[in-house]
């Protein structure tokens, strides 16, 4: 029905991927969504080689791979030497995804400024541009496909129903067009993201927009969140007690809707940020916050 895995962007300058991998296989999980990190898009191709083959001997998947930082939304600003540097980081990131043996590369779009509103359309139009050139550069590199992100913002789509349906036709129209040379634009939801106004008003719901997007969705991340969306955590006991979303009401929802999912092969991964990094009395507290999170999904989602 549905693998697990882990996003990597909790162990980012504390832990070793090593670390990570041992982790993983203690909780039996084989599917790792790399995040993004500042060095990567610079690093040499034989640094991503080696990487895949300690993931191998492991017997950890690296399946996708999505940034971590948002710092691929240079399309949207309207300066031409952004827009330029998004570009030339996100063909590298693909490039780095095909070396890791990747189906997936996704990122959230990027964010218009608050105080350039009146820039997000073209932005939007900026964006898809490029990535129906994007579309042929991952199939010219042996990716399945590009996803990307639903966010929790009216200056980060997309956000509402209608900016999902619109980014994600509008590239596969062009990838029906183009099917011989070009992979499809999925998208990765995610259960923590619902939109709350100024006024902290909901807008959409976390499962609304989550229910929307299944037939767009390609993957998502497992994340819990308070009532406006305002902070995220994950799925301890206490996490729980505090928390918006109810695994087994998430659970509900995807078998519900099996049939609606575009791919076979759907993985959810788990996708928190762990205790404060940088602190002695912190850091060492990572181990425990995913394996408690871990350990409560795999509860729901993999009893019969």
């Amino acid at each position: 029905m549905i693998e697990l895995g882990i996003k990597s962007d909790a162990i980012e300058y504390r832990f070793s991927y090593e670390w990570l991998f041992d982790l993983m296989a203690d909780h039996n999980i084989k599917n790792l969504q790399m995040g993004s990190t500042f060095e990567m898009y610079s690093l040499e191709d034989g640094y991503f080689h080696k990487l895949k083959e300690k993931a191998d001997q492991r017997g950890i998947n690296i399946k996708s791979t999505f940034t971590a930082h948002r710092e691929l939304g240079g399309f949207f600003i309207g300066d031409p030497y952004m827009e330029k540097v998004a570009r030339k980081n996100f063909e590298r990131f693909i490039q780095v995804s095909s070396i890791l043996g990747a189906d997936y590369c996704g990122s959230n779009p990027g964010a218009v400024l608050r105080d350039q509103f009146h820039l997000k359309e073209s932005g939007i139009e900026c964006y898809l541009s490029h990535m129906k050139e994007l579309q042929q550069f991952a199939f010219e590199s042996g990716l399945k496909g590009l996803n990307m992100e639903p966010m929790s913002c009216m200056a980060e789509p997309p956000t509402t129903p209608q900016e999902m349906n619109y980014m994600i036709n509008t590239l596969n129209d062009y990838h029906k067009k183009n099917k011989t040379n070009t992979v499809p634009v999925f998208l990765c939801g995610d259960i923590s993201h619902g939109l709350a106004d100024e006024t902290q008003q909901i807008i959409h719901s976390n499962t609304e927009l989550f229910e929307h997007a299944i037939p767009m969705m390609a993957e998502f991340h497992f994340k819990n969140t308070d009532a406006i969306f305002s902070s995220t955590f994950g799925f301890s006991k206490e996490e729980q007690q505090k928390g918006i979303v109810d695994l087994e009401e998430l659970k509900n929802c995807i078998e519900k809707n099996l049939q609606l999912f575009p791919v076979n092969d759907l993985v959810g991964y788990l996708e928190i940020s762990g205790p404060k990094t940088g602190r002695d009395y912190s850091d060492i507290l990572l181990r425990k916050n995913l394996s408690e999170s871990l350990i409560a999904i795999k509860n729901v989602f993999e009893k019969s």
